[in-house]
């Protein structure tokens, strides 16, 4: 019974862990207006972890760059499973203009498996919640698979 209490609670509020893998910035402040008090992702239950350890949706914005690559991996391991990434912006997936570069060691799906990727340089808020409502459903369906 404890459990059930505890799994309902959790489904309807998952947090989430920010990554810049060295974007331009312009996908993190997208991010930042969904959780300002026009598109309040907080009433949906989305909040902000200051940990990865206490994050169940990592959200990762910018080309994956040779510097980060390392430390985007690691924090996305450190995040504990059942756990769904999110990437935000066209970088993520592409490189966008930066690719070719020698700095680019990207995309994010040749280092880590990506759940949802929102598309956009750089999305509409609009479009970076329902990304984040798809993630919440996937999450929700990995969890019901872990405790078979």
């Amino acid at each position: 019974m404890f459990q059930n209490m505890m799994d309902k609670s959790v489904a309807k509020s998952p947090w989430l862990f920010h990554v810049n893998a060295g974007s331009c910035n312009g996908c993190d402040i997208e991010l930042v207006a969904v959780l300002t008090p026009r598109y309040d992702a907080e009433r949906l239950g989305f909040r902000l972890a200051g940990s990865p350890r206490q994050a169940d949706i990592v959200v990762v914005s910018g080309p994956v760059t040779r510097q980060t690559r390392d430390r985007v991996i690691r924090t996305i391991e450190q995040v504990p499973e059942p756990r769904v990434v999110v990437s935000i912006g066209s970088c993520p997936r592409s490189g966008n203009v930066f690719k070719g570069s020698y700095a680019i060691d990207g995309p994010l799906e040749k280092w880590v498996h990506v759940d949802v990727a929102v598309a956009g340089c750089s999305p509409k808020p609009e479009a970076i919640m329902a990304g984040l409502a798809q993630a919440t459903e996937i999450l929700k369906q990995k969890r019901k698979e872990m405790r078979k």
